[in-house]
């Protein structure tokens, strides 16, 4: 009677563990396919932004430069921005002594993004080489 009795199936406590152990590696996996879309989504996001980025340098880091501070939000309003652009002070010296010399900007731009509010940002600084404008100079 008792080899029947073990032949006859699992137990109501293994049938528990067997459940328990499941849904515990069902947790796990769940978690980490969320944790990976997170960051396939902010991978995303921060490929977008660099090139945002690249094309407002392009934009407002031209000649004639747009001296200033400059600002704005993406069209789909998700990215914010803000940028700089002003003398590089080694510059000012040189174009004091010679109003032909070319001149260097210093550009700054900050880019802020994420849902709630900015959580990432990026920081982009450059130096743009500018020659004085012809009919400025004597």
């Amino acid at each position: 009677m008792s080899a029947r009795r073990r032949a006859a199936g699992f137990t109501l406590i293994e049938l528990l563990l067997a459940f328990a152990l499941l849904a515990l590696g069902l947790t796990l996996l769940l978690g980490t396919l969320s944790g990976a879309s997170r960051q396939l989504r902010q991978g995303g996001d921060a490929g977008t932004a660099a090139l945002y980025a690249q094309s407002l340098l392009a934009e407002y880091a031209e000649w004639p430069l747009q001296v200033g501070r400059h600002q704005g939000v993406s069209a789909d309003g998700r990215y914010r921005w803000q940028m700089q652009i002003q003398p590089w002070p080694p510059a000012a010296a040189a174009a004091a002594a010679d109003p032909r010399a070319a001149r260097l900007w210093r550009v700054r731009l900050d880019l802020d993004w994420g849902d709630g509010g900015p959580s990432q940002q990026l920081h982009v600084e450059t130096l743009r080489l500018a020659l004085p404008d012809a009919e400025a100079v004597p």
